[in-house]
């Protein structure tokens, strides 16, 4: 009973910074990466430990999934220099640098044990920064540079962490011998990922209730994780090419209730996941404080901070010298090179879940281990406060140019959906209630056409009447209900009646 206490008093801790980090218009990782240094420091916390295992599996798969599932592919295709230099380029330098600083600061380490330390910190966190561009909008090819990178560098430092992982176990390593499985083993992935996506389609395509289809991407997300581990695949690459393929194959086959209800879900369930890995790193620095004493813990401070500057120091030279340079995607042909966009790529390089994972999947017999573990942890702190508590100022500094291209792209093809829609009423009956929708397309096309890019509005003209009515029609149900005239069942179908009524009449940025 007692863990159970303490978990849901976590929670709620974890609910009221994340609504502070919302009010402050900063990322709430930043805010739950604080909350779990101060676990560290709270007496009687329960001693709860992860098998190390599933550790990668019960923190990337989900996560990786929902930020595969709304990867747009012909963005990263528009921009695959500039992800492909910043997901794998940029993965190996930081890897590098780091390893050759922890090297410097703690001789007696392996090399192999350097390596998996700079592969744990090299890959940013999309989560972090994207909660940042809810306040303060950065440009959208910025944007999907960023979630590109963080889609896809997970690969590229996984990969480098599993090999490392290996040979400071084994203490020996031999790349002729493992290059062949290593290929084959991403080319299987880039294969099976896709095929697995329209396997799921077509099973899943009859699923109609909510529950059910939602239980089954989680089941998809944890199974394809540890199936292809078990095969020896990229689990990585196999999770974000089959989450692609279900997201360009299943919205004309999946019930819009599923679908909606799936994205509250599936925010939720990251969220959760964000809490519980903090906590659980948390949880881990006060043991690793009593173990490490004296010179050790001065060690494990200074790598600490040396591995946080390296990090940040490491992707702004990366990112700034490229931004002038076409042939690296980072500036568009025709436009002027100027630094504020490198500056603001550079600097929402904040570390987060990915890092925290990758930490704690470590096995208990690593050699350094607890040092690791306490430069992982202090990298993502740091990066969190200092860069994600600072990127909405800078942006704001900045004042990046955007010319809204998914607005343009969104009012024009809410143009051609009205039109479609109009045209679908050619052969209806003639009836007050048709008429009456038919006059609605009608001006909202007039409101597109008189526009100068032919953009249509968000919302139909009546909709406002219809928010109105609605309020008037649940005000009135749920009067009969406190009188007794109605019971609570008939109340709750007409609350959900009204939900979906209003919420269709409501526009997205009022929701």
């Amino acid at each position: 009973m007692l863990v159970f206490e303490w978990v849901v008093g976590v929670l709620f801790g974890a609910v009221l910074l994340a609504g502070v980090a919302r009010r402050l218009g900063a990322p709430y990782p930043a805010f739950l990466a604080m909350g779990g240094v101060g676990l560290a420091f709270v007496p009687g916390v329960p001693n709860l430990r992860l098998d190390p295992e599933l550790a990668l599996a019960l923190f990337l798969a989900p996560v990786l999934l929902d930020a595969g599932f709304d990867a747009s592919v012909r963005d990263l295709k528009e921009n695959w220099r500039a992800v492909a230099g910043l997901a794998v380029g940029a993965v190996a330098v930081t890897t590098l640098a780091v390893a050759v600083v922890a090297r410097l600061v703690v001789p007696d380490m392996p090399l192999s044990a350097c390596i998996v330390l700079g592969a744990v910190v090299a890959p940013p966190d999309a989560v972090a920064a994207l909660a940042v561009l809810k306040h303060a909008p950065m440009p959208h090819r910025l944007a999907t540079i960023l979630r590109g990178e963080s889609l896809l560098n997970d690969a590229a430092s996984l990969l480098i962490y599993r090999l490392s992982v290996t040979a400071a176990m084994a203490g020996t390593f031999h790349p002729a011998e493992v290059a062949p499985a290593f290929l084959l083993g991403v080319v299987a992935s880039l294969v099976v990922g896709p095929c697995l996506g329209l396997l799921f389609v077509a099973v899943t395509r009859r699923v109609t209730d909510p529950a059910s289809a939602i239980v089954m991407q989680f089941v998809a997300a944890f199974g394809i994780w540890l199936a292809a581990e078990r095969l020896e695949l990229s689990g990585v690459l196999t999770i974000v090419t089959f989450a692609v393929t279900v997201a360009r194959r299943a919205p004309g086959v999946t019930a819009p209730r599923a679908r909606v209800i799936s994205y509250a879900v599936w925010d939720t369930a990251v969220f959760v996941l964000n809490v519980l890995a903090f906590v659980l790193i948390g949880i881990q620095i006060d043991p690793i404080r009593e173990r490490l004493s004296g010179a050790d813990a001065w060690q494990a401070l200074i790598l600490a901070g040396a591995t946080f500057a390296t990090v940040v120091v490491t992707r702004l030279a990366w990112v700034l010298p490229t931004t002038g340079i076409r042939e690296f995607g980072l500036r568009q042909a025709g436009v002027p090179a100027r630094l504020g966009p490198g500056i603001a790529l550079s600097w929402a390089g904040m570390r987060g879940i990915v890092t925290v994972a990758a930490a704690l999947a470590l096995p208990a017999q690593f050699p350094h281990r607890d040092l690791v573990v306490v430069a992982a942890f202090v990298t993502v702190l740091g990066t969190l406060i200092v860069q994600g508590l600072t990127l909405r100022p800078l942006l704001a500094h900045l004042r990046l140019e955007d010319d809204d291209p998914v607005g343009r792209e969104t009012g024009r093809a809410r143009a051609a959906a009205y039109k479609a829609a109009l045209d679908s009423l050619g052969d209806a009956e003639d009836a007050p209630a048709t008429d009456a929708l038919r006059a609605e397309f009608r001006a909202a096309l007039a409101e597109a056409e008189a526009h100068d890019e032919g953009l249509a509005p968000e919302s139909l003209p009546a909709d406002a009447a219809r928010r109105q009515a609605v309020e008037a029609a649940r005000d009135a149900v749920l009067a009969l209900r406190r009188q007794g005239r109605i019971g609570d069942d008939a109340y709750f179908l007409l609350e959900e009646e009204f939900d979906w009524a209003e919420l269709s009449a409501t526009p997205r940025a009022e929701t």
